[in-house]
């Protein structure tokens, strides 16, 4: 093996301008670890929680423990990216993902599971940025300005999931339980180890530019949990956590500034306004997208009275028109044209939330899935093709994982909106209460798309 990993390094090196397309399976397998673990777990909530006699309030936990974990580590294993190679950090990562895949399958009881989540969320936090970071390295090596196409490959993928994620976890539930939606990581884990070793160039030593702020970084991740565990489950008897989220980031803040070489630099962020507004339609965006994906498919199956499968099988619709879009359109590297589509079609999906009961007959749910479908393939794309443009080379590692703790941002916001609307079990009255909340949010969203000038700048050298 490790001739051939020689053999397969060298005609790297050998290579003059091509970009090394070795490298894009590596990328697509580990960055698709998290949208599989996220969509699957979308119809397994409701048997996980007749096998624990859990109620939902404790089932969510199975979210939030992923997405608490995936927003803290993606900026976290982002700037480690950029401090020491993005190969070390990948094959830490999926290695982390087959143990949590482990756990979970074995699991005794819901916290247990809980904890193999919250292992999974660390672990695919990795991927990501780790492919970013190999997508700026290869681009400055052949002097290819924007990799749209390899961009678009990533999301593609992602897509593709999202077929497969809710029908092969209906599938593996009617198949063999819940447990299986589980063991699945496993085998995807050792596919990316050994991909990763053999094809992702080494690293030789870490880089003496970069430092990675343990401090700072400790300081971020408990400011963040402390607001995400409010926003789970906000109260007056829970006052100290926004206080105490207050208070870490306040010293975070100061840190930072005065730090030479912290772990995220507010000046220069701060400073970049097109940059912040990516960050901001990305939770915008995100907020819609996964109270859809969780609260609608837990509709279908209390509200409407579908089996796991077949809500599963709902859900295709969607996940086929988002990679049709995301195929037709995902090499043209500007972006404001397709955020402004997104925003208006995702408006329109929402409305039409107000619309379904119990006895809504199913093409009308395939149609609204559709609908959900064409933002789902272009926002995504967008915001990520915009934070390419916009972030500082040296920081994409970072940069885009922070990209990412926007989005599970958005997600913990739906999680818990679905717990208030949901409270008394997946009704259409329910229903009817998150979809106001969506078509204001999506409103915003469409504002916010309109008004952010510099989106037209976005590719048009590319």
């Amino acid at each position: 093996m490790s001739r051939l990993a020689e053999r397969i390094r060298g005609a790297r090196t050998a290579g003059p301008t091509g970009f090394d397309r070795r490298l894009v399976v590596p990328m697509v397998l580990g960055s698709v670890l998290n949208p599989i673990n996220s969509s699957m777990l979308a119809v397994a909530l409701i048997p996980i929680g007749r096998a624990f006699g859990a109620p939902p309030a404790q089932t969510a936990w199975l979210v939030t423990g992923l997405y608490l974990a995936t927003a803290v580590g993606q900026p976290v294993i982002g700037r480690l990216v950029d401090a020491f190679g993005p190969r070390r950090l990948y094959l830490a990562g999926t290695a982390l993902v087959g143990i949590g895949g482990l756990l979970g399958m074995l699991a005794p009881n819901l916290w247990v599971l809980v904890a193999s989540r919250v292992l999974l969320g660390f672990g695919t936090s990795a991927a990501y940025p780790a492919s970013m970071s190999l997508l700026r390295a290869e681009s400055d090596r052949t002097g290819l300005k924007s990799p749209s196409g390899i961009l678009a490959a990533l999301s593609i993928s992602a897509q593709v999931i999202a077929v497969i994620g809710p029908t092969l976890g209906g599938l593996l539930i009617g198949a063999g339980g819940w447990h299986l939606i589980f063991g699945v990581n496993v085998p995807l884990s050792a596919a990316c180890l050994v991909l990763g070793a053999l094809w992702l160039p080494k690293t030789t030593a870490a880089r003496s530019d970069v430092r990675t702020d343990v401090p700072g970084m400790l300081l971020f991740a408990v400011s963040l949990t402390a607001f995400m565990l409010f926003l789970t489950d906000p109260g007056t008897g829970r006052w100290y956590l926004p206080v105490l989220g207050a208070v870490s980031g306040v010293w975070f803040a100061r840190r930072e500034l005065a730090l030479d070489g912290p772990f995220i630099d507010l000046r220069v962020l701060g400073g970049n306004v097109p940059l912040l507004a990516t960050y901001g339609r990305q939770l915008l965006a995100y907020i819609t997208s996964y109270a859809f994906l969780y609260g609608y498919t837990q509709w279908l199956q209390e509200g409407r009275g579908l089996s796991a499968p077949h809500a599963g099988l709902l859900l295709l619709p969607m996940s086929l028109a988002a990679i049709v879009v995301t195929a037709l359109t995902g090499r043209r590297p500007q972006v404001r044209g397709k955020l402004v589509v997104g925003a208006v079609v995702q408006l329109i999906g929402c409305a039409a939330l107000l619309f379904l009961g119990a006895g809504s007959p199913i093409w009308l749910l395939v149609v609204l899935g559709v609908l959900f479908g064409i933002p789902q393939g272009l926002n995504g794309l967008a915001n990520q093709n915009a934070l390419y443009a916009q972030a500082d080379p040296a920081r994409m590692g970072s940069s885009s994982g922070l990209l990412r703790t926007f989005t599970y941002l958005g997600a913990l916001l739906a999680s818990a909106a679905n717990a208030v609307f949901f409270r008394s079990g997946a009704t259409s009255a329910g229903l009817h209460g998150m979809a106001w909340l969506l078509v204001a949010v999506a409103a915003l969203f469409l504002i916010a798309c309109l008004a952010d000038r510099s989106l037209s700048r976005v590719g048009r050298d590319a």
